[in-house]
Parts: structure tokens; sequence; C-alpha cells
């Protein structure tokens, strides 16, 4: 059993909060991702996991067991640091192996579990090489190697894949994600990168300074954003999202300078400001429709990024294809108001009318 639960946890550094009360509960087997930007307290949570850094308040759990007083070394979790912490004198191979070296595993056990994991991570053709002769995609991967290599009650990695270009990045994510499937671990991932936690994490949990915001599936957290914070750290390109003027006359909440309108019964109570994703937002030859203005279009292959000028507000469009949109023409610009996000002024999310 390796759950690991936090407790209203907090830690601080000076006048510094790098946790702030804190609590969640991850499931034995589960792949769960931190995300958030720098400074927002991810790897201070790695690192109270792992039992470098106490917490001033709250309780840490694993396996249902307090591990506040218990060091490191007892609490069996494999760590990957975003530094890598390699030991340059070793080579590869002697990296992955130091682990199982150094609990005098039998030298057989040894040799197979290096095997493995290699050729998971396509490493076995440089394990004779120093790390300083490795690029910096070859020394994440022989970092991650050293942790996969054990067999602890659970794995931590702090941005273990920044240094791969992107097409390693990608394979090498979908290959942790299978690993971790394999082995049936605990998988605690920190990284700034939404692609990686949308793409890999059963739950993700969302930080800002230190406070978790929202914590759910990736899905969930796409499609029902706690706030306007978490709205608009997922998703590329970014949601929009516009202030609104109500026209109870005409029935209808204006958005973007009315270049959009949305029925009122549709609208709930105390909206202050309306979210659209880009793949929401229509855009169709201008007339009745609200008016924008293009001022940019972004042909990407399979989709093209459309950033639009409308009533002093810049919206960006996520169409299909390329469609032929000229820059400086004046186009419509559609939506669903069921696929519409609202806002309070304080920036929680409001529940749709009728949901």
């Amino acid at each position: 059993m390796a759950a690991i639960e936090f407790r209203s946890v907090t830690k601080r550094f000076g006048q510094t909060v790098a946790v702030d009360q804190a609590s969640f509960r991850i499931e034995d087997g589960e792949f769960f991702c931190f995300f958030g930007p720098p400074l927002s307290g991810k790897s201070t949570i790695l690192r109270l996991i792992l039992g470098l850094e106490k917490p001033d308040e709250g309780e840490v759990l694993i396996g249902g067991r307090p591990v506040n007083g218990v060091g490191p070394a007892a609490r069996n979790v494999a760590m990957v640091f975003q530094n890598l912490a390699l030991f340059p004198h070793l080579t590869a191979e002697q990296n992955v192996r130091f682990p199982l070296v150094e609990r005098k595993t039998d030298p057989e056990m040894i040799a197979r579990r290096v095997a493995e994991v290699s050729g998971k991570l396509h490493i076995a053709h440089i394990l004779h090489k120093l790390p300083a002769h490795l690029s910096g995609g070859e020394r994440q991967r022989v970092a991650i190697a050293r942790a996969l290599v054990r067999d602890p009650v659970a794995y931590l990695m702090d941005d273990p894949i920044s240094a791969l270009d992107a097409r390693l990045r990608e394979e090498t994510r979908v290959e942790l994600k299978r690993i971790q499937t394999e082995l049936g671990r605990t998988l605690v991932y920190v990284t700034h990168d939404q692609e990686e936690a949308m793409s890999i994490a059963d739950r993700m949990a969302i930080l800002e300074h230190g406070q978790i915001r929202q914590i759910g599936s990736p899905t969930q957290a796409y499609d029902q954003p706690a706030n306007d914070y978490v709205a608009r750290l997922l998703g590329a390109p970014m949601i929009n999202i516009l202030s609104v003027e109500a026209d109870a006359g005409a029935g209808v909440l204006r958005l973007g300078g009315g270049a959009i309108t949305l029925p009122l019964s549709a609208v709930p109570q105390g909206t202050s400001r309306v979210g659209v994703r880009p793949e929401d937002l229509g855009i169709t030859k201008a007339g009745d429709a609200g008016k924008a203005t293009v001022f940019e279009v972004e042909p990407l292959g399979g989709f093209t990024v459309v950033t639009l000028s409308a009533g002093g507000n810049r919206l960006r469009a996520l169409l299909r294809g390329q469609p032929a949109i000229q820059t400086d023409s004046a186009v419509g610009l559609t939506m669903n108001p069921a696929a519409a996000h609202f806002f309070a002024q304080d920036g929680r999310s409001l529940a749709r009318v009728g949901s």
C-alpha cells in the first residue's frame, strides 16, 4: 500500500509560504501530477514527500503511516531530481546500478533489471559512458532509469524530461505512463508543461503560490475549471476571457464590445466574465453576427490559429484545416452558449444554468 496523503501541510522558508495548507490523497498505483508555473510549490511538495524537508504544520502519510519524523532512506521512495544528481565519476551503467548495489541485491538480478530498464528507455548503447560525455537528454534518461531500476513504494519525478527534444519528450512520457501501468506503482510527477500534465496524469493538482486550486482528472480540470486561474492555465491557445455587458432590453449579454452575444436566460446570476475556449469560437462571414477584425493568421498544418480584434479585446480561435481567412478582413463570431465558462468577480466558476 503506497497511498500518499497530506493533511493541512504548510511549509515556510523565512517569510515565504512555499506550501499553504495543502491537503490531498494520492491513491496507491495512481499516476498523479502536480502542475503549475515556477515557484508555485510543486518541487517543495515532492521534497516533503521524500523527507528532504519537514512541514512546519500538518502531517505527511505514506501507506497510511505518518512519516514526519522518518528520514528519506526509511521512506523507500525513489526520486528523479530536476538537476539529475548523477555521480560524475561513475559510468551510466554504474549510476543505474547504484541503488541496487547499495542494497546488496543479487548480481544476476541487478544485471537483469539494468538490461530491462535500459532497453525501455533506449540507453543500452550509452551505458559505458560517463555523464560528462552524454547529452542532456541522455543524462535525463539515465536518471530516470536509476529510479525505475529500484522497487520502491512510489516514484517521485521532478520535471524529468524537460531537456529532451519535443519528439523524444513525447515518446518518453508515453513510455513512462506504460511502465508505471505495468509496475502498478504510485508515480508522483511534477511539471510546468500543461501538455505533459494533461496527457499522462490519472489526476492532477493545479497549484498557485503554494495553494492547491483544483484536483481532478485532466478532463475535469479542462472542462470544469474551478476558477479562471485554472481555466487560463490549461489549454493552448489560452482561453479567451471577456468582460460582459448586460442588455436587458434585448435579453442578451454582450461580450467583447458586442462581438458575441449570449441570451440572458443562459447566463448564471453573478457573472462578471465569460470564458470561451479557442476551439469553441466560430468564424463566419461578416454579417448579422458580431463583427471582429482578423489580426493574424497562423497556419499549423491540421489547425489554424486566428487572432482577432473585437471591441478592444484580442481573441484567438482554433480552426480545423487551413481556411481562407485574410488578415485585416472583417468577420463574424459565433459560439455555443453551452460551451461558455462563467466566472464571478472573484474568479470562481459559476454553474451553468440548468446544470
